[in-house]
């Protein structure tokens, strides 16, 4: 029972956001990345790239009104969405929408999503505690796993 209304609600969240735009959904993960001095950002990761935390805002507040664009109601409507429904399927907005993202993936590679979904935070866990000398093969092992969760679309 809990299959078809998890695939009904990633679903939903997926065709509002279809409708909505037609280019894709642009990365929330930015890397920082260091070469030979010069620092730049981008969402594709390079050797040693340190991920940064971004979160795009909601909007505007001016003068005591709010303004908010298409794109952040539409955001909040997935979100009363997704809680509406969380007792249902225990899953947040986040967790919802990265399932509706993966929804037209073949199996094999849902799956592969997530073991990179555990195996990049611990790989990034041991590069934080590695030493000057583990620290190399670490972040070629962390960039491989990154390349490989943008390649499948995860």
């Amino acid at each position: 029972m809990r299959t078809p209304l998890l695939a009904f609600a990633a679903a939903t969240l997926s065709c509002s956001s279809a409708f909505a735009q037609k280019l894709p959904q642009p990365s929330r993960e930015v890397f920082r990345c260091e070469v030979n001095g010069k620092v730049t950002y981008s969402d594709a990761p390079c050797l040693g790239a340190k991920k940064v935390d971004v979160e795009p805002t909601r909007g505007l507040t001016s003068t005591g009104k709010e303004a908010a664009g298409a794109d952040v109601q539409r955001e909040r409507f997935n979100e009363g969405i997704a809680e509406a429904i969380r007792p249902l399927t225990g899953k947040d907005a986040k967790q919802l929408q990265v399932d509706s993202k993966r929804l037209n993936l073949a199996a094999p590679a849902r799956a592969e999503c997530r073991q990179l979904d555990a195996a990049i935070p611990a790989a990034e866990q041991r590069e934080r505690i590695s030493d000057a000398r583990t620290r190399p093969a670490i972040q070629q092992e962390l960039l491989t796993l990154r390349q490989r969760f943008i390649q499948l679309h995860c």
